[in-house]
């Protein structure tokens, strides 16, 4: 019996050590949430400023060659949902590939992720966003974050002709709370008149049967990707997936932890393009870029981020904007690794 009683008292022992190192563990990760300052944010930005040199403005799209290279701006949305703004915070440009999260949220939502990914796989991108990849092999693209997957992810919103886009735009205007979001009908009509490639992958899609519908379906894709918007709103668009999808104000109307795991898995894997790989190294973050200069990212459980510098590098990323993240990652040690 006395043996036994040892036992028992050193388990009991060895569990309350346990569960105390645990709650301590826990405890830290859930208190450990940075404070950042607008005193930090402009310094970072200024360090950073002059990558814009080193990049090119997009111009395959004629109307995005229009931006200038010097804008910068730098926000973040802290846990408590507070904003913090530096840099050319009005400037606006189109969100182009950052929609896509947003297109597969509702897609998602609608038709439930096995669906949606019975088309289309779950790949980390080592391609630019515009290859054809596998299409003409498997006939299915890579990912929702190549522009293959990102037609196919709209076309999957139910709802004819300009629906499925408007019900992007509408998701965007809830998150960033700001009704006045619209898409630039110059940018779309630009992206319409030189968009053959994505024409190329929509009919090869619908050769396969990924897609039945018309180029209406194509339109919308190009439509999302003109929305316009700022640092600030993408800053709230990363809090939203860090945060279950919950809006920076705590409106919990779409709130699901399993879709903020599945974007930010993905964005985390195929976010900023072929870079994804070195970028989750380096970074360690679920971001999503965009070739008009934009870059959200979520600190998941902790804050969004939003960058914008539309000077680019070789695969499509914001340089300056890149740089920013890295700075303030490092800074406050916010990789999830």
């Amino acid at each position: 019996m006395k043996k036994n009683s040892i036992l028992f008292s050193a388990k009991g022992i060895f569990i309350a050590a346990f569960l105390s190192f645990n709650t301590m563990v826990y405890a830290q990760k859930t208190v450990d949430i940075p404070v950042v300052s607008e005193k930090a944010l402009n310094s970072i930005l200024e360090k950073n400023r002059t990558y814009y040199t080193q990049g090119k403005v997009a111009d395959y799209i004629p109307e995005l060659g229009k931006m200038d290279a010097k804008a910068i701006a730098f926000s973040v949305v802290d846990k408590n949902g507070k904003v913090l703004n530096v840099g050319d915070v009005h400037k606006k440009f189109t969100m182009q590939s950052i929609s896509k999260i947003i297109a597969l949220m509702i897609a998602v939502n609608e038709r439930g992720e096995a669906d949606v990914f019975s088309k289309m796989g779950y790949f980390g991108s080592d391609k630019p966003f515009n290859h054809f990849s596998n299409l003409e092999t498997t006939g299915k693209p890579l990912n929702p974050m190549m522009n293959a997957g990102a037609i196919l992810t709209v076309s999957l919103i139910s709802g004819d002709g300009e629906k499925p886009f408007l019900k992007v735009l509408d998701m965007v205007r809830y998150i960033t709370k700001k009704p006045s979001v619209d898409y630039s009908k110059s940018v779309y009509e630009s992206e319409k008149s030189t968009g053959h490639r994505n024409r190329g992958m929509f009919y090869l899609m619908k050769n396969n049967g990924l897609i039945s519908g018309n180029e209406d379906q194509l339109d919308n894709y190009f439509k999302q990707c003109s929305i316009e918007l700022t640092a600030e709103d993408l800053a709230k668009i990363g809090y939203f997936f860090a945060n279950q999808c919950t809006r920076f104000d705590g409106d919990s109307t779409y709130k699901n932890a399993e879709t903020a795991k599945l974007i930010e898995s993905q964005m985390l894997i195929a976010g900023m393009y072929e870079f994804s790989g070195e970028y989750a190294r380096t970074v360690g973050l679920p971001s999503k870029s965009g070739v008009g200069g934009g870059i959200t990212v979520s600190v998941p459980g902790k804050m969004g981020i939003g960058v914008f510098s539309p000077s680019l590098d070789q695969h499509g990323n914001s340089l300056a904007g890149y740089h920013m993240i890295l700075d303030l990652v490092k800074q406050y040690n916010l990789s999830i690794f």
